[in-house]
């Protein structure tokens, strides 16, 4: 390619030419060749298909930094031919991979013919990830890595509310912690589909970057979904309180809220997925990845992310805490240290910067904030 110009991400340099790439998504490709990693170091292997490359730059970081023993990069756009296969030079020189121009499904649908399945199946769409999902199972192998992303948080986040019911079968509410609500979408979609062929889904790590959102999630050989997992999430507009709901609890639940001697009914979104956003020891393992690798950046987004893992299903942000108590809004980092020292658990989270993750209700947090 003549006078092309070289942009240059961490090992990789590749060209862009008229195909997408996003500088602001670098974090996301971090945090994929990092989990990549991660798996290879364990299992000793790692093939990858990329069923929607763009510029390949995704593919060109797994092969230079996670080691990938095979690359499978896939665009449906043929016009992209001549940028994707030059930055994949190396790739396709060695013979580690192959560049196609098809559809994923069709991919997919291949891999399944051919039993062929990947280590790690990256899914970067463009708006919802669902039609790919169920087909995705397909090409996984048990026990490895699917990579989705979402850039549709609208139907999620309850704006689109019929919307989401027709891309997730959930229906989401609008309320402060929606960016989470998403995430739990998505990953909850992903179980059900799962567990209609007999497997298994667990979420990696989780993570919102302002825009977009991107789940790491590993097939397991079982089904894992359950009514402790699967369910919905309760939000009372009149005092802000949340409440995990199983199917069980459907109907029997009301908000009693004591200063009014009044029981409200909850505003309710779902199914999805109730359990934990991360998992705390395989993203304790890629954050050491990327302390040797000096990412600073992506070291303390990982803390955070390993310090959020365990708390329930949503967060409370500082405006609302402010807002119902009556009360200036409190620092951040007061309030997680004033709930610790009331023997409550407390921590950022990465989701929303002004916001906190804890097993107080917001009532008690709005009783510490005052203190302060």
């Amino acid at each position: 390619m003549k006078n092309k110009i070289l942009i240059c991400e961490e090992k990789a340099s590749f060209t862009v030419g008229k195909t997408f790439y996003r500088p602001q998504s670098k974090i996301t490709r971090d945090l994929g060749v990092l989990a990549a990693s991660v798996y290879k170091k364990k299992h000793g292997n790692l093939r990858v298909l990329d069923v929607m490359t763009g510029c390949g730059i995704r593919s060109l970081r797994y092969y230079l930094e996670s080691d990938a023993d095979y690359i499978w990069a896939n665009d449906s756009n043929p016009e992209n031919q001549a940028v994707i296969e030059d930055n994949l030079s190396d790739i396709l020189q060695n013979k580690k991979g192959k560049v196609t121009y098809q559809n994923a499904n069709n991919i997919f649908f291949n891999c399944s013919n051919n039993k062929d399945y990947y280590d790690l199946v990256d899914v970067d769409a463009f708006g919802s990830p669902n039609p790919y999902l169920i087909t995705a199972l397909w090409g996984t192998k048990i026990g490895g890595l699917i990579y989705v992303t979402s850039t549709d948080g609208r139907k999620g986040t309850g704006h689109l509310p019929e919307k989401c019911l027709q891309t997730y079968g959930s229906y989401g509410r609008s309320h402060p912690a929606a960016q989470e609500q998403v995430l739990r979408l998505i990953i909850g979609s992903t179980l059900q589909q799962a567990a209609t062929l007999g497997l298994g889904i667990e979420p990696i790590f989780s993570f919102f970057s302002g825009k977009n959102y991107r789940v790491m999630l590993r097939l397991l050989p079982k089904i894992n979904l359950s009514l402790d997992n699967y369910g919905f999430l309760g939000y009372c507009h009149h005092c802000g309180e949340y409440q995990n709901i199983s199917y069980q609890q459907l109907g029997k639940l009301t908000c009693y809220y004591q200063e009014e001697d009044k029981a409200y009914n909850y505003t309710i979104s779902g199914p999805m997925w109730l359990g934990n956003l991360h998992n705390k020891v395989y993203l304790k393992t890629m954050q050491n990845l990327a302390i040797n690798l000096k990412w600073t950046k992506v070291t303390n987004l990982l803390s955070t992310m390993i310090n959020e893992s365990n708390f329930p299903s949503y967060f409370y942000t500082l405006g609302e805490i402010g807002k119902r108590g009556k009360l200036d809004i409190p620092k951040r980092s007061q309030l997680i240290e004033n709930l610790e020292n009331h023997g409550f658990q407390a921590t950022n989270t990465h989701i929303n910067p002004q916001a906190i993750k804890t097993n107080a209700t917001l009532k008690q947090c709005i009783q510490i904030a005052k203190e302060l």
